[in-house]
């Protein structure tokens, strides 16, 4: 069963074909018309306008040869008035061949009668031009030139007609041409208007059911599920509008099932959120709030209520925050922040408050990036017990100097005047009270200058200085340790290598301190290595040696505080050494790391700035 929507548009489709079929056909009919016509003209008058023409130009020369005769020029007269008469015979003969005019029969045998009489009277000239020149002129006048005027005005006369009847068919074609230009103007005209007209009538058939399905649309889009269109055919549109209720229909029944549990959930959601003791803030991918829970309403010491669909900044008025954020949406990925960084101080009234915060990307189907949620903990409390320590253990540092110093020499004193009155045992004992001092004084200094650096009271002296200074230096004051424990020292440092922004006395600390963890853990024999590289604006310095390694599970937190890697043969440290390193290298605008395989040693790497030589 053929559908009627087929129907309609087939039909209006045929209608505009056979309209165009219509003009193409009466276009043709007229081109045709107007293509006999001119072929008519040439057919039937042009030929005989054309051998009359040559002929009156033939009898004309044939006439000018006369006069040449008279003129003394006998044999060039009578051969022009024989070529000439070839001349007019051929044309006369094309003439009798293309008789078309009515009374064109007559008047071309009409010629060749006046042309033989005209010959002939040209043969009795000559008799008559050998005998007596007077009397030959007589004769061109009274007899010769009446019979060549007669000829003439004969071919014109064929000329004439034949002219005539071309112009009738001219104006023939003319008239035919014109009929054809109106006949199709008028016919194309009604063809464009009938084909206008049923367009218009189809395409308002066509368009008025779908425009009714776009406004029942845009109605269910904005929640009014209450819409139903007439159906006004029964064909394919008629189905159509039928589906499209009773899909509305549908959508109202499933909207009024889940709307209450969509609610419940709803509810149950912002329960949850506003009973996490974290504050909880909702961005999407303009940049606006769409959610906040009480805590981080609190900590931003606004109300909830009164940020919804507000620029972040508006509502967190935190420039470095935002970029974080910013970041976050155009990337997809959480940002790395580096330690530290990840606090935000809001002075609230007299007190300042810390924040540790954390952002996190929310995806929806299709992982599409709907937005992300900011996390703020309040870390107040445990900065405030960081900075009670620091400030705790610097004090305790300080005050234990001088007890620790009065003791060492002391001890010092002991090794160097009773050394021959004790025993073995006490001088043992002795000396091991030298070492754990030492290492105790090594202990109070580093907690010291720790306290300094996470206090920030540690002064950075930045100079533009040589690093194959810095690293000259470090090497002197290691040299004879290094030696005395037998393992092979190398270095890979290009003369090449820029000056570095750094406080000397500091990266040299830390390349000893660097190179003594290496010297700690490295066997007699073994082999440490130092190196550096420029690599864009930094230079990479690597201590390298091919000790124990550091296991996998300590790498992660081996720049923390008091982490050590227990081994037989290394004396202990304080644990504080490589803390330090970090402090000192973040401070200079770098960063340390290591890389170590249990068994085949390790490589600590850090960076500084590069500087260009002054």
């Amino acid at each position: 069963m053929v559908r009627s929507l087929r129907k309609k548009i087939f039909i209006g489709y045929g209608v505009a074909l056979a309209l165009m079929i219509l003009v193409f056909m009466w276009a043709l009919v007229h081109l045709l018309d107007l293509g006999q016509a001119s072929e008519a003209i040439l057919r039937e008058n042009y030929k005989s306008i054309l051998a009359a023409d040559n002929m009156v130009y033939a009898i004309e020369r044939q006439d000018s040869a006369t006069l040449l005769l008279f003129l003394g020029y006998e044999d060039q007269a009578w051969k022009q008035f024989r070529d000439n008469e070839s001349l007019f015979f051929q044309w006369l003969g094309r003439a009798r061949d293309n008789i078309t005019v009515e009374g064109e029969e007559k008047i071309v045998k009409t010629i060749g009668n006046e042309y033989n009489t005209y010959l002939n009277h040209i043969a009795e000239l000559r008799p008559v031009y050998k005998s007596n020149l007077q009397k030959t002129a007589t004769f061109y006048h009274e007899t010769i030139l009446p019979s060549f005027n007669s000829v003439r005005n004969a071919c014109i006369h064929l000329r004439e007609i034949n002219q005539e009847t071309m112009f009738n068919a001219s104006e023939r074609a003319r008239t035919i041409a014109k009929r054809a230009i109106w006949s199709m103007v008028i016919i194309g005209s009604a063809a464009i208007g009938i084909g206008l007209g049923f367009s218009l009538f189809l395409s308002n058939l066509l368009v008025k059911p779908v425009r009714q399905m776009m406004e029942a649309t845009r109605k269910i889009s904005e929640g009014n599920y209450d819409v139903e269109i007439s159906i006004q055919s029964s064909d394919e549109l008629g189905d159509l509008t039928g589906d499209f209720n009773e899909m509305a229909k549908k959508l109202k029944a499933y909207h009024d099932l889940n709307i209450d549990q969509i609610m419940a959930e709803k509810r149950k959601s912002d329960a949850i959120i506003r009973s996490i003791d974290d504050g909880i803030v909702v961005v999407d991918n303009e940049f606006k709030v769409t959610g906040m829970n009480p805590t981080a309403a609190k900590a931003l010491n606004i109300e909830s209520d009164q940020m919804q669909n507000k620029h972040f900044l508006q509502v967190v008025k935190n420039e470095e925050l935002f970029n974080y954020v910013k970041h976050s949406i155009e990337t997809g990925q959480s940002p790395n922040i580096e330690e530290r960084k990840n606090i935000l101080t809001i002075q609230q009234g007299e007190k300042q408050h810390h924040y540790q915060f954390s952002i996190t990307p929310v995806r929806g189907k299709a992982d599409s990036l709907l937005g992300v949620v900011l996390l703020l903990r309040d870390v107040t409390r445990l900065t405030e017990l960081d900075r009670l320590k620091s400030e705790f253990v610097m004090t305790a540092s300080h005050e234990l100097r001088t007890p620790l110093t009065s003791i060492g020499m002391s001890l010092k004193l002991l090794l160097e005047r009773t050394m021959e009155k004790l025993n073995e045992k006490e001088r043992q004992l002795l000396l091991a009270a030298h070492e754990d001092l030492q290492r105790l004084k090594t202990l109070v200094n580093n907690l010291l200058d720790l306290s300094k650096i996470e206090a920030g009271k540690m002064e950075m002296e930045f100079e533009n200085i040589s690093f194959l200074t810095l690293c000259e230096n470090a090497f002197s004051v290691l040299k004879s340790q290094i030696d005395a424990k037998g393992v092979h020292f190398t270095s890979d440092l290009p003369k090449s290598l820029p000056h570095v922004k750094a406080d000397a006395n500091k990266i040299i600390w830390v390349l000893t301190n660097l190179i003594s963890n290496a010297l700690r853990y490295t066997e007699s024999g073994g082999v440490i290595r130092l190196s550096a590289e420029q690599l864009g604006p930094y230079v990479h310095v690597s201590v390298s040696d091919n000790g124990p390694g550091i296991p996998f599970e300590v790498q992660s937190k081996i720049f923390d505080k008091f982490v050590q890697v227990k081994s037989d043969n290394a004396l202990g440290g304080s644990g504080l050494g490589l803390t330090i390193c970090k402090e000192i290298v973040h401070a200079h605008g770098g960063t340390i790391w290591v890389d170590s395989t249990p068994g085949e040693g390790s490589t600590f790497t850090f960076t500084l700035v590069a500087q260009e030589k002054s």
